[in-house]
């Protein structure tokens, strides 16, 4: 039987730190270790940051939901990335109702002491998987939270225990007030808020109805002074059938911040649609690309609400995003981790597996066995669903951007496997027709330790895992759940060295 992951998919389409006592390897980052702003850490969703502690024990956990709502034996929600403040507060949001109703709560990292809490009047889109609740970060360590009506607070400071949060809308605060009933019923923020450098906020939303200032779902804008602006999804992709940016598309920026990156489709669920470049300061169309599935190119590829995927932004400005393959099954429903040069004129070799993932980012000095050409790899989830066409070998890879390989599966050129590891649990669930199956890597982006050179990535078995790429082993490991089949999560770094992981509706942080 396939996944409950892939069961759930195809019922959509049908209803549709420490340093290292050692010398470090030129190109090893040694600067301070920085906040965790936002989804994938930064806004170019590279996952890395400086160091990580062992995974020696579990410091504290907390709830991320105090009434989760399961699917048998799975947990399909995706939860927003934990973030943390460079003075040692841990910033994430908790759903607490059943079906709705949020909070976002500020912790000591060290030892889970509750230092704040901010309730906020955010309502979920209609969706079918829960989706996440994005928060960020602004470099002035100000605190963007999603709200009702398509507008934001903005918390003053993430590490005071008493601070303002003053409402901000990007189609005026005075209109929101005049109409608030209407704004609440008919505008939503669906994507995670993305901050810029300078502390210019962007994110998708919603509109499901008349407004008084003539909304049309698509992209917003706040500026850092208080300024907002938008262009609709339609409008920005140059195509009337275009609907609305695709859930949980935390959009990305470009390196020297002029181009923000965000994928957009033609209908809820499954639909098609584009990787839009936008002029981060007017959001006019810069360039933009179909997404294509890499093997049958005459295909649209999918772009399904119950993921996850957002923009990788390389260091050599290279765009990578995660899309679901067409027609499904033809990839085992691994997708494509779809590449393309800065400008998306260029269509590049794809990673093999896409669905559900953002790419990390891992400086090549981090993986010593690496002797090609490319100056950064790709870590990616590598899963290979049983029931599926797959053989239940679920793995995780990094991969290099510039050379290829073919894929087994289809026969297409992808990129090259530098390091593969499977999951080491095998799944009781699968294993009489599917005799090597393992459970499945659960994260949607890992975080990366250059200075320790690995990875810290959770598994459906329960356990949180540091791939170590020097000696391609699981090296160590912490048990923080009996397991369970949830939807995909995020990994984060505290810059004390803290690891932070989502398990069971429950976020641990784990350490020496």
């Amino acid at each position: 039987m396939p996944s409950h992951r892939v069961l759930a998919v195809l019922l959509s389409l049908s209803l549709s730190g420490p340093v290292l006592a050692q010398a470090l390897p030129k190109g090893i980052p040694t600067t301070p270790p920085r906040s965790w702003m936002g989804f994938a850490n930064n806004p170019h969703h590279t996952g890395q940051s400086t160091s990580s502690q062992p995974l020696n024990q579990i410091h504290w956990s907390a709830p991320v939901d105090l009434q989760p709502q399961y699917s048998g034996t799975a947990l399909l929600i995706h939860y927003g990335s934990p973030l943390a403040t460079r003075r040692g507060t841990v910033v994430f949001p908790v759903k607490t109702g059943a079906t709705g109703g949020f909070e976002v709560q500020g912790r000591k990292s060290s030892d889970g002491t509750l230092v704040w809490t901010t309730s906020t009047d955010y309502v979920w889109p209609p969706h079918n998987w829960g989706p996440s609740v994005g928060c960020t970060l602004t470099p002035s360590n100000q605190v963007a939270i999603p709200a009702a009506g398509g507008t934001i607070l903005l918390r003053a400071d993430a590490d005071a225990a008493v601070a303002s949060a003053p409402r901000h809308a990007f189609f005026g605060l005075a209109s929101y007030l005049a109409n608030q009933a209407t704004y609440d019923a008919n505008v939503v923020i669906e994507t995670p808020i993305t901050s810029d450098a300078q502390g210019n906020l962007y994110f998708g939303f919603l509109v499901q109805g008349p407004t008084p200032t003539g909304l049309a779902s698509g992209i917003a804008r706040i500026g850092a002074g208080g300024s907002g602006s938008w262009v609709s999804a339609a409008t920005a992709a140059g195509d009337v059938t275009i609907q609305k940016p695709v859930y949980n598309c935390a959009p990305a920026l470009s390196h020297d911040g002029s181009s923000l990156y965000v994928a957009v489709n033609d209908s809820a669920g499954f639909g098609f649609g584009y990787l839009l470049r936008l002029d981060a300061q007017t959001l006019a169309l810069q360039s933009k690309i179909r997404l294509k599935d890499w093997a049958s190119p005459a295909n649209d590829a999918f772009l399904p609400d119950d993921g996850t995927a957002s923009p990788t932004v390389g260091p050599d400005g290279d765009v990578y995003f995660g899309v679901l393959e067409n027609p499904l099954f033809s990839n085992h429903v691994r997708g494509w981790m779809l590449h393309f040069d800065a400008g998306l004129t260029v269509s590049k070799t794809p990673g093999a597996f896409g669905w559900d993932n953002t790419a990390s980012i891992v400086p090549r000095v981090a993986v010593p066995s690496y002797g090609g050409p490319s100056s950064y790899l790709l870590m990616t989830k590598y899963n290979h669903y049983a029931g599926t066409g797959g053989d239940g070998v679920n793995k995780i890879a990094v991969l290099d951007p510039n050379t290829a390989m073919v894929d087994p599966v289809t026969g297409a050129n992808v990129m090259d496997e530098v390091l593969v590891i499977a999951g080491p649990t095998p799944d009781l669930s699968q294993i009489g027709s599917y005799p090597n199956a393992v459970r499945e890597w659960c994260i949607n982006t890992a975080a990366v330790d250059p200075l320790r050179r690995s990875a810290l990535v959770n598994c459906e078995d329960g356990i949180l895992y540091r791939w170590d790429f020097v000696t391609n082993t699981l090296s160590e490991s912490v048990v923080l759940t009996a397991g369970l089949g949830e939807a995909y999560t995020p990994t984060m770094l505290a810059p004390d060295g803290t690891v932070f992981a989502i398990n069971n509706a429950t976020l641990f942080a784990v350490g020496r």
